[in-house]
């Protein structure tokens, strides 16, 4: 069983000894929040990144949840891609389809992939533009306080650095207030052009769930949730929905050096 813990109102922590038990419990929280979307709006709008999450939900592939998902309902958008061809082995567009959405029945038509022929200026232009055609559409809800949308779910990783989707430490996106979709054409980490979700719209969405494994997140998960006189937060720590629920799925190691992350007796 997983160690479910508040934790200095930087959201809820489910702690897993395993990536087994993470990655089950991962597929009964999506799975939850979809059928609960679909009911109470007839739809389910869902935002992925890549990397070690993709091969973490997999197991919405199998039984039971490929039969209990109600797969056309879903909508499927990235917070994160990399300006390359989709067939490339650094799209995380190719990352899902092969991992997860050529298995399921999701509605080609409801899957929205930026347009790998344009500049990342271009790409981050047209995929907000697709965006707010469908809040206007209310297939994305949009946010009570703000025009930006409200997903009902934004799936994230966190790198070593504590970057989330291609917002990077002390990068000027970081403080793009404006835009739902920015670019970037300097990413410390290869490749160098990606689009990217603000921190406006990821804090607007419904429901927030960062997923984090290794040791070698440790550090970064330290600095993103526990409190740190004087320290620069990490982007990680920006992750903060407006009115909705923060969730971090972890496993023991990345969680090893987080302050009291155990729950009271």
């Amino acid at each position: 069983m997983a160690d479910t813990a508040g934790h200095k109102n930087r959201g809820e922590l489910r702690i897993h000894e395993s990536l087994d038990e993470l990655a089950t419990d991962l597929a009964d929280y999506i799975a939850e929040l979809s059928e609960m979307s679909v009911k109470e709006r007839g739809f389910f709008a869902v935002a992925l990144s890549g990397g070690s999450l993709i091969s973490l939900i997999r197991k919405l592939c199998e039984a039971p949840y490929n039969r209990t998902v109600d797969w056309a309902k879903w909508h499927i958008f990235w917070a994160d891609e990399r300006v390359v061809a989709k067939n490339h082995e650094d799209s995380n567009y190719k990352l899902a389809k092969d991992g997860i959405l050529s298995k399921v029945p999701v509605v080609p038509s409801h899957v929205y992939s930026i347009n790998d022929s344009l500049s990342a200026e271009e790409a981050a232009s047209e995929y907000e533009f697709i965006l707010r055609q469908l809040v206007k559409t209310r297939t994305v809800s949009v946010s009570e306080t703000s025009d930006c949308p409200k997903f009902d779910l934004i799936l994230l990783g966190m790198g070593p650095d504590g970057h989330v989707a291609s917002l990077f430490p002390h990068h000027s996106a970081l403080d793009e207030k404006d835009s739902w979709v920015t670019f970037i054409t300097d990413s410390p980490k290869p490749p160098p052009e990606r689009i990217t979700f603000t921190l406006p719209v990821i804090n607007s969405a419904s429901n927030v769930a960062v997923v984090t494994t290794g040791a070698s997140k440790a550090d970064a998960l330290h600095l993103a949730i526990d409190d740190m006189a004087g320290a620069i937060p990490v982007p990680a720590r920006m992750v903060h929905p407006t009115n909705g629920k923060l969730v971090w799925f972890l496993d023991k190691s990345a969680a090893s050096k987080l302050d009291g992350s155990q729950p009271d007796e």
